[in-house]
């Protein structure tokens, strides 16, 4: 199975985070939660989200796929570089990359997604579109090793796609 590596801070949009990472761990993957710093953070509506390690510890090398939820965190996350060039990684030597709703936030500063086809929230895929990506308005879009959805509806689609590419 594989390495996956989720990036999240405070504010992070609840089910978009418990319904992936369940889906991949029950699907036996290994998911590891990368913060700032170790310890607990609070979602949108107050889940606690214990983190495992933080992101002065780990390489993109340790894992074969990338998981951003959405929420508030993406764009917190962006502010920082050390975030930055660990999703910039991803990009570059074609893992698997996965977003949801605000999630594609933090790929908008790796200056990768132009030419990309790509959806988010509906605010977001305005900030892609002008980062040069093709937007699309539909409940998941892959785009090769890239994975994209837009909102907490589109979940089963989001999973299903993101399960399928890890199996490949």
């Amino acid at each position: 199975m594989k390495k996956v590596a989720v990036v999240v801070t405070d504010m992070v949009e609840d089910v978009e985070f418990t319904d992936p990472v369940q889906a991949l761990k029950d699907a036996g993957h290994d998911v590891t939660v990368i913060g700032y710093e170790k310890n607990t953070i609070t979602g949108k509506h107050g889940l606690k989200v214990a983190i495992d390690t933080t992101i002065g510890d780990v390489k993109p090398s340790d894992f074969d796929a990338l998981f951003i939820p959405g929420g508030f965190s993406p764009d917190q996350l962006r502010e920082d570089q050390r975030f930055v060039d660990f999703t910039r990684d991803f990009l570059l030597k074609g893992k698997v990359i996965s977003a949801i709703c605000h999630g594609p936030q933090l790929m908008i500063p790796t200056g990768l997604v132009h030419g990309r086809t790509m959806t988010a929230f509906k605010t977001v895929q305005v900030d892609l579109y002008y980062a040069g990506a093709r937007t699309r308005d539909q409940e998941v879009v892959v785009d090769d090793n890239l994975i994209t959805s837009r909102e907490p509806k589109d979940l089963p689609a989001f999973d299903k796609a993101l399960l399928a590419a890890l199996a490949k």
